[in-house]
């Protein structure tokens, strides 16, 4: 029996591609092997790695040799590396790191098994061309997180060409994955206990472009809510310019979709919009979520930012300022920009010193704190439904439809008893930026820990 670790880096595209190399593994005829959570325990560990940007490249490099760290102590007798890092700069880390045994590069799952199951491993493999179709594995996904909470990543790679971003480098262009597949997939996914299903890519909107010729993610919305045991569906991803009726109509007409929207608008200057080659302006930007907030009801908007792009005058990042004081986001993240090799970004002029940067990126964050405590204020008293996530003390700790996994706030229950997996009716009672306290009013319904498999626990 080969015990099998992986160590998952970077974005939950990413993630996906991990539980899917776990599930081709076990899928193979000749496979006996056992994914382990102790990565102590592990005989092969694969790295899954990211290289969006040099913070997330470093983590990876990191972890890289933590893993070779441990193989020379004895407790794995091989190392392989998959994901963006290895697709990126694999010929250059197998000259500087021998001692990892095999580099894969992105959607390994169909090629894993070769390269941990055989004798004498090829150390580069072939990495997979950008020009191809999504691949699809035989098996479904070996899920590695919360059972209740699932992503579903509807497409690979980006057809922007944004000028600060490497992934169409190293991810390709945009390759939809058939509709039919996706339906299957979620239908596996809510077998195994998710009642909440985030849709993620490079860009969902895009979806279907490829396949179909026509934006098909309202139509995937219509299919995805005929599932039976889906609560939620999230759209997560979202660029601003693809966004028009069609989808506002589909998550108007399907109530499973929650009123949530990611939409990353990156800046709100038309210039930096321009120099960024984003799209779209900051008066296109408005005109938008005042007509997504008059169709949605109760609508919640994230987005992101980038600030200290090369050329951002002070000018410039006070239009910014002004832009998300005016619009009223109710989450934002704000990154300061990271200079990436073989980007058009990378040769432009009038680099911003990193110091101004972060002060930026403060500023900002800073302001939509007190736009997020108005925002969170503005539900107390107020009765909503929140998936239970875990127990902490006497409370219990989830979040609602205006929460994403990993990057929003958390709701605290307080009373009552709840179940992790189980959706709850609470009373909003206070609110800070980012979490908010409630009162249990309602017990659970279903219980999706019930269909717990041995690979949710990982």
């Amino acid at each position: 029996m080969t015990k099998i670790g992986l160590i998952q880096l970077g974005c939950p595209k990413n993630y996906v591609d991990g539980e899917e190399m776990l599930g081709a593994l076990l899928a193979r005829p000749d496979s006996d092997c056992e994914i382990v959570a102790d990565k102590s325990e592990a005989d092969v560990l694969v790295v899954n790695t990211c290289a969006f940007i040099e913070s997330a490249k470093q983590e990876s490099i990191d972890a890289i040799l933590d893993a070779v760290r441990m193989k020379s102590q004895g407790k794995a007798r091989r190392v392989v590396v998959t994901g963006c890092l290895a697709q990126r700069y694999g010929a250059e880390l197998a000259t500087e790191i021998p001692e990892v045994d095999a580099f894969l590069g992105i959607e390994s799952a169909t090629s894993i098994g070769n390269v941990v199951f055989a004798e004498r491993p090829p150390r580069l493999s072939e990495m997979t061309s950008l020009d191809d179709a999504y691949p699809l594995i035989p098996r479904a996904r070996v899920r590695a997180g919360a059972p209740w909470t699932a992503y579903l990543k509807v497409s690979e790679g980006c057809d922007h060409g944004c000028t600060f971003c490497s992934i169409p480098s190293f991810r390709g262009r945009h390759r939809s994955k058939p509709i039919e597949r996706l339906i299957a997939e979620a239908e596996q996914l809510t077998a195994s206990g998710a009642r909440e299903i985030c849709l993620i890519a490079q860009d969902t909107t895009a979806y279907g472009l490829d396949l179909y010729r026509r934006l098909a993610l309202p139509e995937l919305l219509d299919a995805l809510g005929q599932i039976d045991g889906i609560d939620w569906i999230r759209l997560l991803y979202c660029y601003p310019t693809m966004v028009g009726e069609p989808l506002i109509d589909a998550i108007v007409r399907n109530s499973k979709v929650a009123p949530y929207i990611d939409m990353p608008l990156q800046h709100a200057d038309d210039e930096m919009l321009s120099a960024m080659k984003r799209g779209g302006s900051a008066s296109q930007y408005r005109r938008l979520f005042d007509r997504m907030r008059e169709r949605i009801p109760n609508l919640t908007l994230r987005t992101t930012f980038i600030v200290g792009f090369p050329g951002e005058t002070p000018e410039q990042f006070e239009t910014l300022m002004q832009f998300v004081d005016d619009v009223r986001f109710d989450r934002v993240g704000v990154f300061t920009y990271s200079k990436e090799e073989n980007t058009p970004a990378a040769l432009l002029p009038d680099e911003v010193p990193h110091r101004i940067a972060v002060k930026r990126r403060d500023a900002l964050m800073a302001a939509q704190r007190s736009i997020s405590m108005e925002t969170g204020r503005a539900w107390v008293g107020r009765e909503i439904d929140v998936l239970v996530e875990y127990r902490r003390g006497e409370d219990y700790v989830g979040r609602s439809v205006r929460d994403a996994p990993e990057i929003d706030g958390s709701v605290i229950v307080h009373g009552g008893c709840c179940e992790p997996g189980s959706i709850v009716r609470v009373r909003v009672v206070s609110a800070g930026p980012y979490d908010i306290d409630a009162d249990f009013i309602a017990p659970f319904t279903r219980c999706a820990s019930e269909n717990l498999d041995i690979y949710s626990r990982l």
